[in-house]
């Protein structure tokens, strides 16, 4: 039985290991001052390095950016279009200062939907810098929660079929093994811009302990001063994990 009385005080002090953003309001950022709608996805570009910037110094270890959902196809094939060559063209621009800045890229999703080029991009960033260690930065490109939940499954059937693994009994812990975050910490914070409250088939078994933030602001004008807002908020928070207050204050590393 979960309780959702009123939590003690926080014991959570630390910054979050893994932040996960949904980064909402790019078109509507730039309809508000009567631009393109591709303007505000230029202008979100800029937000992301920011944001890029600052988890490194604070010495988050994962960022995962939801940049572009396998629902996103059904968006006007213009602005598919444009979002195709500004992602190319930010990894032209980007992948080489990310390496020199220590962060490790890592794209998730089924990259098989995309250009050659593109897939070529994320192929190279993903290479040049596999072995840094600083941020690990996730791009989740045709991404979607129930596709990544699909895929375990899949991995781990053929496995079984193919006599790769012995034990039929598929487990919790067999499934997230076979996630495209597998070698990741799970999220500790979720945030999602522009003003919506809903995950959109993100991270959908990742997020399952995260603590949620939620904010009005639109995505090109998320700051590093708004993501420490969020993680304030987050520390906060007393994380119980199906345990009690009073364990968690008593026993605090016992999960």
């Amino acid at each position: 039985m979960t309780d959702d009385s009123q939590a003690a005080p926080s014991i959570n002090n630390g910054n979050p290991r893994h932040v996960a953003i949904i980064m909402d309001g790019n078109g509507r950022w730039a309809q508000k001052r009567f631009m393109p709608r591709v303007m505000g996805h230029r202008a979100g570009v800029k937000a992301v390095k920011n944001i890029v910037e600052f988890c490194g110094k604070e010495k988050i270890e994962v960022l995962s950016l939801f940049a572009f959902s396998s629902e996103n196809w059904r968006r006007p094939k213009e602005e598919v279009s444009l979002l195709m060559k500004l992602f190319v063209t930010t990894l032209s621009s980007e992948i080489k200062k990310l390496h020199r800045n220590n962060v490790k890229l890592l794209c998730i999703g089924d990259k098989t939907a995309f250009s050659t080029e593109l897939q070529a991009k994320l192929t190279e960033g993903e290479s040049l810098t596999q072995n840094n260690d600083g941020l690990t930065l996730v791009i989740a490109a045709n991404y979607g929660g129930h596709w990544d939940i699909s895929q375990a499954a899949t991995q781990v059937a053929d496995k079984i079929r193919n006599g790769f693994l012995s034990n039929t009994v598929i487990t919790e812990e067999l499934i997230a093994q076979h996630l495209s975050t597998a070698s990741l910490p799970e999220p500790d914070l979720f945030i999602r811009t522009g003003g919506e409250q809903r995950i959109s088939n993100f991270l959908l078994w990742q997020l399952a302990y995260t603590e949620f933030y939620f904010t009005a602001e639109l995505w090109p004008d998320f700051s590093p001063d708004s993501l420490q807002e969020a993680i304030n908020s987050f520390k906060g928070r007393q994380r119980r994990f199906g345990r009690t207050g009073e364990q968690v204050i008593n026993q605090p590393n016992s999960l």
